[in-house]
């Protein structure tokens, strides 16, 4: 709005925000210390050379949530599960559409779209499926996320991570994590547009793909002006200028999310990802058509 200036658009954002806001930022506070950055899972990555008995990762999952256009609280969670070692088959979907009254708040999107993702992973878990995924990929940020900065120091542990206030604003943490947190299972973000953070750009990050020295680089290091690893672009078609951002979620290092999306990836996006999106607005057009007829 012309005329307005920053105090007034903060004042009257902060009008418009839901009254629960405050909790949320306490559960996100109590959350996120709970959240762990490295590999901490009983399997192990498929490799040929790998003679140990130690379970291999076999079914990686996917979610999504979808919205209506025409009915903009209406939505729709997928989660898929895919068969590493049988060419990405879908062995598992499951889906469930209702309407939201929970606002969408920058920052906050976890507690739009985490309970929906929940209920289907713990109906998943209840039916004792074999399927259930030993590693799921979130359509979401996981600490690669605007609103805190992450460091890896703990008093309980060092293997958790807790937040430093610093000047990215207050401490918080992505979809991929709250899910990660919540479910206890190993998850990986991937985003597939950049926030702005800590001197890192959408554009710079183009910028980076295109010089001569990383033309045979798939993936790129986001490192911030602070110094602080935020995770990673990647490059997962060859000579795609169009990254997909992967960032930790909960329980899965950045090294090891970085392999599994390169054993995923069909196309610009990693196919479990890619799958739960397709089925969800699919699964969401058929309900709005049956809710019509």
């Amino acid at each position: 709005m012309e005329g307005v200036n920053e105090n007034e658009k903060e004042e009257a954002q902060k009008r418009s925000d839901p009254p629960e806001l405050g909790k949320w930022a306490e559960i996100q506070d109590t959350l996120k210390k709970s959240v762990i950055a490295v590999d901490d899972f009983p399997w192990r990555l498929p490799s040929p050379q790998s003679h140990s008995h130690q379970q291999q990762l076999t079914y990686v999952g996917g979610v999504d949530v979808s919205f209506s256009k025409e009915e903009p609280s209406m939505a729709c969670g997928s989660l898929v599960v895919l068969d590493l070692h049988h060419d990405l088959r879908l062995v598992y979907q499951d889906y469930t559409c209702l309407t939201l009254d929970v606002p969408y708040v920058p920052g906050f999107l976890a507690f739009r779209e985490a309970p929906i993702l929940v209920h289907l992973l713990e109906k998943m878990k209840n039916d004792a499926s074999p399927f259930y995924p030993q590693v799921l990929m979130v359509d979401g940020n996981g600490l690669l996320h605007p609103r805190g900065k992450f460091s890896l120091y703990s008093i309980n542990s060092p293997y958790h991570l807790h937040l430093q206030h610093q000047r990215y604003g207050n401490p918080s943490f992505g979809l991929a994590s709250h899910l990660g947190v919540l479910a206890n299972i190993p998850t990986i973000g991937i985003g597939k547009n950049l926030h702005h953070i800590d001197g890192l750009t959408q554009s710079g990050v183009r910028k980076l793909l295109e010089a001569e020295e990383n033309r045979a680089n798939d993936v790129i290091t986001l490192r911030g002006s602070s110094g602080f690893i935020w995770g990673a672009a990647m490059r997962s078609t060859q000579g795609s200028l169009k990254p997909v951002f992967v960032s930790i979620g909960h329980r899965v290092s950045l090294d090891t999310a970085i392999k599994i999306v390169n054993m995923t990836c069909k196309f610009r996006v990693p196919e479990p990802i890619r799958q739960a999106d397709i089925r969800s607005r699919e699964h969401l057009r058929k309900h709005h058509i049956g809710m019509l007829a």
